[in-house]
């Protein structure tokens, strides 16, 4: 008996969930790599193994696996997309946050001024004087001045008739000021 011819052939039935059987095959290889399936989808499969003996012309196919389901991965192509997808619905997001934003700003100005301003401040010279009641303001602005400011100032005024050249001009009255 040659051993060397006996070999064993492996058929691949594969469906996407839901979706239609196919078959691959035959590999002489146990390792083997389905291309073309859809990246992100779920693909359930079984292998059935075929006993070949070619010096006796035999092929007993042998019982089928279990089936097993799994996920594929995401392609190139897939990763970039979504990539893309996220940083289109960031920016849009981030956008539309700002728009609002400034439509709130513009909408409610007012109110937001109010709210932010800080209140007028008494000055400190009259801060003082309300803290002693009984002290009347005006009387007490008019003790602290100091006396150079209430002082008078004398202005003479000279006005003259159109008077030929060479005669003397009178001095005019003087007017006291404040």
């Amino acid at each position: 008996m040659d051993l060397s011819m006996v070999t064993f052939q492996y058929y691949i039935h594969y469906w996407e969930k839901d979706g239609n059987p196919q078959v691959r095959g035959p590999y002489r290889d146990s390792s083997i790599v389905l291309r073309d399936l859809q990246p992100l989808s779920q693909y359930c499969l079984r292998v059935q193994a075929h006993l070949l003996w070619k010096a006796q012309d035999l092929d007993r196919p042998g019982l089928a696996s279990n089936v097993s389901c799994h996920q594929t991965a995401a392609d190139a192509s897939t990763r970039l997309q979504r990539v893309v997808l996220v940083a289109a619905a960031t920016f849009l997001g981030l956008a539309g946050l700002a728009g609002a934003c400034v439509f709130l700003i513009l909408r409610f100005r007012g109110l937001i001024k109010y709210w932010f301003h800080t209140p007028p401040g008494i000055p400190v010279q009259i801060e003082e004087y309300l803290k002693d009641p009984a002290q009347h303001i005006l009387e007490a602005l008019d003790q602290d001045s100091p006396a150079e400011d209430d002082a008078w100032d004398m202005v003479s005024e000279v006005s003259s008739l159109e008077q030929e050249p060479g005669t003397p001009s009178e001095a005019g009255d003087t007017v006291p000021t404040l």
